[in-house]
């Protein structure tokens, strides 16, 4: 898939916002010591997803009630959904000088059309040596769902069925989309964030990208 970016500007693609708080202390000891075991940004960007893929338990998988959103609280509690799983990721990869991006697919609840869809949240990371932006997906393995660190061919947790409604959007995004946030924000525990999910990315957002 061709991704498209929100902003050709790549500092958009580093900030330190309030939901990826790469400035946050807790975040930056762990970037401090990605750092200093790797020396290359593929090496890099590489140790930052295996952490939050494998060191960061999913909520629903664990079936937790703890909503978590910014990075710094993801990594505080350990845990969050495939969203607060991105924005930790996001964080640790901006604060190694690496461009990263927020995308999305629109997948089934529960593995049929009649369950419903949700939004799944995934990140992009641009590689300068190799010119282009890379798929990471760091929701964290579960029977039948196994997401690896490739740049050859992307290794991504779901495989997007269309004829079944769902869909693999190209966007990168520079920031978390505000009604995945606010979906978030609202919920009182994540049995409701599970329904409470944004279905599909408005028109709205996706105008910003044909300006």
């Amino acid at each position: 898939m061709e991704l498209i970016v929100e902003q050709a500007d790549s500092n958009s693609y580093l900030a330190s916002t309030e939901i990826v708080d790469v400035q946050d202390p807790t975040v930056q000891a762990i970037i401090a010591d990605i750092r200093s075991r790797t020396d290359s940004d593929v090496a890099r960007a590489q140790a930052a997803f295996e952490y939050v893929r494998d060191h960061i338990q999913h909520s629903f998988d664990v079936d937790s009630d703890v909503v978590t959103i910014r990075a710094s609280d993801v990594l505080g509690q350990r845990e969050g959904i495939c969203f607060a799983k991105a924005h930790l990721l996001g964080a640790l990869l901006r604060g190694l000088g690496i461009d990263t991006g927020f995308c999305y697919q629109r997948v089934m609840r529960k593995g049929t059309p009649e369950s419903g869809f949700a939004l799944h949240g995934l990140n992009a990371v641009y590689f300068r040596n190799l010119n282009r932006w890379v798929r990471l997906d760091p929701r964290g393995d579960k029977p039948g769902v196994h997401s690896e660190f490739s740049l050859a061919t992307e290794r991504l947790a779901y495989d997007i069925h269309p004829e079944l409604g769902e869909i693999d959007y190209p966007y990168v995004f520079t920031e978390p989309l505000e009604a995945v946030v606010q979906s978030m924000t609202q919920s009182a525990d994540c049995k409701e964030l599970f329904y409470a999910r944004p279905s599909e990315i408005s028109t709205q957002d996706t105008a910003r990208f044909f300006r």
